[in-house]
């Protein structure tokens, strides 16, 4: 079994844009709270990527989700 200091969890998430400070921070918080206790990282040790993409750059079926 490795030690906990092996363990460095990278997250990356992706996004559309239009969610607030707050409801990222958030979620930030629950995804290290699940990581920590899942795996037991060390909450200094997980990093989280998020990438937030306009809604112009985003389609399902053919059709851009700024259009829906």
């Amino acid at each position: 079994m490795k030690k906990r200091e092996d363990k460095m969890p990278i997250v990356q998430v992706e996004l559309l844009e239009g969610r607030t400070h707050e409801q990222l921070a958030k979620m930030v918080k629950d995804m290290t709270d699940v990581i920590v206790t899942d795996i037991g990282a060390s909450r200094e040790a997980v990093h989280i990527i998020l990438r937030e993409m306009p809604k112009d750059h985003y389609s399902v079926g053919g059709v851009l989700k700024s259009d829906q």
